[in-house]
């Protein structure tokens, strides 16, 4: 069943038995990602960050991407001036969403993946925190959702934003 993330009685019976949250949103590629700001990022995410905080769903694992919050400005000269002509509206509302994880009373992970790929899954992905670390790069999808998986209940990068990379 599709639900929509900004109706809050679809929010509140997605979370109905459940221990922890794996939010992970996108919108649709078009003109309007780059000439048209966005709120949808940062409005569904104060919308489950209420949901989650009434029903004592505790733990929220949060993907954002590579380039928002303090990853802005770390994928080198090229990546970053086409990554804010192309995205740049799209990351300024994954800025707002990750300072509403950071001052929610959850259990957050906030998860900053470089460029997806189609690729399979290999394991050789790295997590990483310091930002002497980051780059960009590729990971494929498949990774991310091993690395996610593993979050729901490993607390090393509780209350973290690392930037996962192959």
């Amino acid at each position: 069943m599709a639900d929509d993330a900004l109706e809050m009685t679809a929010v509140k019976r997605a979370l109905s038995g459940v221990d922890v949250v794996i939010q992970s949103l996108g919108v649709s590629p078009g003109p309007e990602v780059i000439f048209r700001p966005t709120r949808f990022f940062s409005k569904a995410t104060r919308l489950l960050v209420t949901a989650m905080e009434q029903a004592h769903v505790n733990r929220l694992i949060c993907v954002t991407g590579f380039g928002a919050g303090d990853s802005r400005g770390h994928g080198g000269f090229l990546y970053t001036v086409g990554f804010h002509l192309l995205l740049g509206r799209v990351y300024d509302d994954k800025d707002v969403q990750e300072r509403i994880v950071r001052s929610s009373k959850l259990d957050w992970v906030i998860v900053r993946p470089v460029i997806l790929t189609d690729g399979r899954k290999t394991n050789t992905y790295r997590a990483l925190v310091d930002p002497h670390d980051w780059t960009c790069g590729f990971i494929s999808r498949a990774d991310v959702a091993d690395f996610l998986v593993k979050q729901i209940d490993d607390d090393t990068f509780l209350h973290k934003a690392p930037v996962l990379t192959s």
